[in-house]
Parts: structure tokens; sequence; C-alpha cells
């Protein structure tokens, strides 16, 4: 089977480093996105499946801005593929181009659809408190993420999985489920299956602002956006006015934080974001219903730390409160800022 891979991401490297290993399944070209500027320096670097698909010496590996100019598709047309295989690309495909392969266009999605369609499924199911998840095969269509399935595969999600620990495993799992449904698809013994749209939920791309803490959410649905959102966006908040210093905005990132089981005795009468209580661990604030104790911090401009060292160079007090924003965070050159 002739397959063109379209992928961009660390986890389309591992789907195409899988379909290589098969030898019933021949990639004869690979299509990524652009190289993009990177790191202090801003030096154009290759996507991880790019850099891949180079190392591997796959030919021709073709880069558009736009996957659906008239040229790319005809170049994508003569390498003649049975089956046009897509993880991750991160463009739309219009529908001259999902038509293009007998087999048309092969996606594999990280979510059980029809949950969670969109770019961001594994934020989503963290961020829901979903206890499974897992991964569809589909096969393509104009609209979003809403072709017949293929193929499926599940996933636990554990207690302190972050949208990272996650997706490590996912793609694994996509990698090895997308080659089980192309060699079913060789052999004829793939069964089409409709979505049903009635129960179809949508995970949207994340903007940097989607990780602004609102300390008055309960503190459980705060704990899974700050393992959601990790890496990115990250959830954040700032910290008391009190502790801000010139130059700096005063976000503070939230990396790690833990759900206290004990009330903490007078929190009842502070705001949600105050801090109610200092434990050997970190600070312990105030939400909209339990405590949660910050074990694991970044402060803006500064390193990873845990709760204690964090407490030790920002001296805190019972009362003060998280989330106000200080002016400099709207300065100009803060604008990417949420």
């Amino acid at each position: 089977m002739r397959i063109v891979f379209m992928g961009s991401s660390e986890a389309s490297a591992t789907a195409l480093r899988a379909i290589l290993k098969s030898p019933l399944l021949k990639v004869v070209g690979v299509v990524t996105q652009p190289d993009r500027p990177s790191g202090r320096h801003q030096r154009f670097t290759p996507c991880p499946c790019k850099a891949y698909a180079t190392l591997q010496g796959l030919h021709p590996v073709i880069s558009p801005e736009k996957v659906n100019a008239p040229e790319v598709l005809a170049q994508i047309e003569q390498l003649k593929p049975d089956v046009i295989v897509v993880v991750a690309f991160g463009q739309f495909l219009g529908k001259r181009l999902l038509s293009l392969a007998p087999h048309g266009c092969v996606n594999g999605h990280f979510s059980l659809l029809p949950k969670y369609r969109g770019a961001a499924p594994v934020q989503a199911a963290i961020a829901a408190g979903e206890e499974v998840t897992g991964v569809t095969v589909m096969l393509m269509a104009e609209g979003m993420d809403n072709g017949d399935m293929l193929l499926k595969a599940v996933e636990p999600i554990c207690s302190d999985d972050t949208a990272v620990t996650l997706m490590d495993r996912l793609a694994i799992l996509g990698a090895v489920t997308m080659v089980k449904a192309l060699k079913l698809m060789i052999g004829g013994g793939l069964t089409r299956e409709p979505q049903d749209h009635a129960r179809a939920t949508y995970a949207p791309k994340m903007q940097k602002n989607h990780g602004l803490i609102d300390w008055s959410l309960p503190a459980a649905v705060i704990e899974r956006r700050i393992r959601a959102y990790d890496p990115w966006p990250g959830a954040f908040t700032f910290l008391p006015l009190r502790l801000s210093k010139p130059g700096f905005s005063g976000r503070l990132k939230v990396l790690q934080a833990e759900i206290l089981k004990e009330a903490v005795e007078g929190s009842e009468r502070l705001a949600p974001g105050s801090v109610c209580a200092l434990s050997p661990i970190g600070a312990v604030v105030t939400t909209g219903d339990a405590p949660l104790c910050l074990t694991a911090v970044q402060p803006d401009g500064s390193r990873r730390m845990d709760g204690k060292s964090f407490l030790n160079g920002h001296p805190m007090q019972p009362g003060d409160r998280f989330g106000e924003v200080p002016e400099i965070a709207a300065m100009p050159k803060q604008e990417g800022m949420p």
C-alpha cells in the first residue's frame, strides 16, 4: 500500500516510525508544516515529523504553507498514493485533497469520537475529569473530525496524568492502532461506523488566556486544569500585589497542586484565591470549595521550584490573595501575556 504521510508533531513522528516498520506499507512521500522560528535565537527549525523523515532519508518531504494550493496537490497526486495518512498535521484539508487517494484520507485522532472533536482533545479529557480516553482512526470528511470511524483503542487516564504524560502514551497507542487499521484496509477488513453527531463534543484550540486560574471554581476543577494545561498554555495566576517587583509581570505558573482533605479553620471567611495557611509543602489557597496547596510553581523570570522553596523566597501571610493583576502585566512590553 502506497502512503503519503502528513504530520508535524512528535506524535506524528511516532506514527510515521511505526508505519515504516511494516513491510506491507510503503511511504512514498511526507507532507509537514514549514520550518518555523524556534528557541532563544529564533532559528528556523523543522517540525519533529520533518526532522524524523529527513533522518530516515524519505523523499520527497514537502513543507507547504498551504497544503491545498494547486501546485502542492499536483505534487501529491504524482506520488499516486493509495491512502493519505494524517496525524496531527495542523492544516485544513480541502475537498480535492480528501478525495485524491482511492482510500481517501485517514486520520488518527486522540479521543474516543464523537467526544472531543477539535484541536485539544487530550487537554479537554483531563480537564473534564474523564477516567478513560483513547484514539480513533477515522476516514476524514469536510467537517471537523466528523468522518466515519474505522478503529478505536482505549487508554485510561491516571489521577496524576498531565497532557504530556497522557499524550506520550496516546502517541504510541495511536501509532499501533493506525498500522493495524491500514493492514485491515489492505485486506478489506475495515468496517465504517458513522458517528452519532448528536453526541459530539468539542475541544477547540487552546489560547494562552485559557490558563488563567479562576479561584472561585471547585478545587478539583482547578487541579485538573493545572495538569491538563501542562505544558501549554500552562495554568497561571498572579502574585499578591504586595509581592510584585518592578520589571516583572507578577505572573506565577502553577505546575502542581494538591487538594487538602481537611478544611482550614477560618478559610471560609476568605475570598477565593487567598492564602489561608502555610504548609511545609507550599502555600494553601482557598477555592470555590476545598483548600488547594501549591506544591510546584514557576515565578515569572525564574525556574521551576517546589512549594517550600517558593515560600522561602516569597514570604507569604494568611490573607494574601493570588490573581490580582499588577499594572505592569498590562504594559506594552508584556503584550504576550493574556
